[in-house]
C-alpha cells in the first residue's frame, strides 16, 4: 500500500497524527503530556503558527495546525517531535521510571513518520475537530470529551484554558 503524500505547497490547516514508536503508551503520565504541549507552544510561537485544536492520547497525538507559509509543516513537526522526545526521555531518566528497561537509549520515542490530512473547508475542519475530541471517549478514557484534560475540547465547550493558545482559522 502506497503511503499518502503530504501536501504542503499551499496554505491549509493540517490534521496531523503521529504516534509513539511501537505504540508504546509513553504519554500515560501527565508530565510527558505537559512536555508535548509545551514544545507545541514553543514551535507554534517560533513559526507563527496557529493550533486549531489537539488531543493527546497515551500512545499518539492529533493536532490541527495552520502555518502562515507553505513548506513549513515538515520542519514544524520535526522540531516538535525532536524537542519533546529529548525532554521526555530526560524526564523519564531523571525520575528513574524504568523507561529504558525494555528499550535502548537509541530506540526512537516517536514513530519516524507522521500523517497529515490537508483541510481547506470549514465543514471538514469541524468534522476533524469533533473526531479528535471524541477520541478519548471512544477509547473509554472518559464519558464526555470535555472531561479529558489533554485536549482542546474544554476550550471549545467552556472557553477554559487548555495549555496551548487555540485559534480558529477561516
Amino acid at each position: 500500500m502506497a503511503s499518502r503524500r503530504i501536501i504542503d505547497d499551499q496554505l491549509f490547516t493540517h490534521f496531523i497524527t503521529f504516534g509513539c514508536d511501537h505504540r508504546r503508551k509513553l504519554l500515560n503520565l501527565d508530565r510527558p503530556k505537559k512536555i508535548v504541549l509545551g514544545t507545541l507552544c514553543q514551535e507554534q510561537q517560533r513559526q507563527d503558527g496557529k493550533c486549531v485544536g489537539y488531543v493527546l492520547m497515551p500512545d499518539h497525538v492529533h493536532a490541527l495546525i495552520w502555518l502562515p507559509q507553505p513548506g513549513q509543516l515538515g520542519g514544524f513537526i520535526h522540531e516538535w517531535k525532536r524537542s519533546s522526545s529529548r525532554l521526555i526521555r530526560e524526564w523519564y531518566r531523571n525520575q528513574n521510571m524504568r523507561y529504558f528497561d525494555k528499550f535502548e537509549m537509541g530506540d526512537r520515542f516517536w514513530q519516524p513518520k507522521y500523517h497529515s490530512f490537508e483541510i481547506s473547508e470549514h465543514a471538514k475542519l469541524e468534522e476533524k475537530l469533533q473526531y479528535m475530541h471524541l477520541n478519548p471517549v471512544r477509547a473509554g478514557l472518559v464519558t464526555k470529551a470535555v472531561d479529558w484534560p489533554w485536549s482542546s475540547a474544554r476550550w471549545y465547550e467552556q472557553r477554559k484554558p487548555v495549555g496551548v493558545p487555540i485559534e480558529w482559522v477561516e
